[in-house]
């Protein structure tokens, strides 16, 4: 079920952490085009999500050694987004259950990020999987929620498995298709409707 923020331009939301923006068929901008974003960060200062569908061909085991024996397949590196794309964001889900750990720090349920300055080996036993991204997504106070406003996102409760699922390319119609009715229908519309 959608869970669409009632917001208007320049109006504060409650916090999107955990949750899921769907750029909408109108969102032309190639940094978002058809692109599935998690908030990781939701706060009056801004806000900071990892794009989910766009893998590289670069594999983390090639840019973070023992990092890449615990990614999720594809294991290669995403792109997170336009900004910083030379720092590295890495998502992890933890066993369920699992306790405060050093190094990780939660995002919402069982996914969080992780410091990849940490010992991969150290964390092991209670990471499921993880994902890196190379950049990220941000927005200045007030940008994200006006962008909501005026229909450039959807907005809804992220999947544990969104963030790591084995077929990035099909998430944005995947998201879409799950929530039924219109969205649903959202999720046929074509990448060039010029063509059809």
């Amino acid at each position: 079920m959608a869970s669409e923020p009632e917001v208007t331009k320049g109006q504060a939301m409650e916090s999107l952490v955990g949750h899921l923006l769907v750029a909408t068929p109108g969102l032309r901008d190639p940094n978002f085009e058809r692109t599935v974003v998690l908030l990781v960060a939701h706060e009056d200062g801004g806000a900071l999500g990892v794009v989910l569908n766009r893998a590289t061909e670069v594999p983390v085991a090639e840019v973070l050694g023992a990092w890449g024996g615990m990614a999720s397949e594809p294991a290669v590196v995403f792109e997170g987004g336009p900004v910083q794309p030379e720092a590295a964001i890495c998502l992890a889900r933890v066993r369920s259950g699992a306790g405060e750990m050093r190094g990780f720090s939660r995002v919402e349920g069982t996914i969080g990020t992780v410091d990849l300055s940490s010992d991969p080996d150290a964390m092991r036993d209670e990471l499921v999987e993880v994902r890196v991204f190379a950049g990220y997504a941000g927005w200045s106070p007030g940008q994200l929620e006006d962008e909501i406003a005026t229909g450039s996102w959807l907005t809804f409760k992220a999947l544990p498995s969104d963030a790591f699922t084995e077929r990035p390319d099909d998430l944005w119609s995947m998201v879409l298709r799950r929530q039924g009715g219109m969205y649903a229908a959202v999720a046929l519309y074509p990448s060039d409707p010029t063509l059809n």
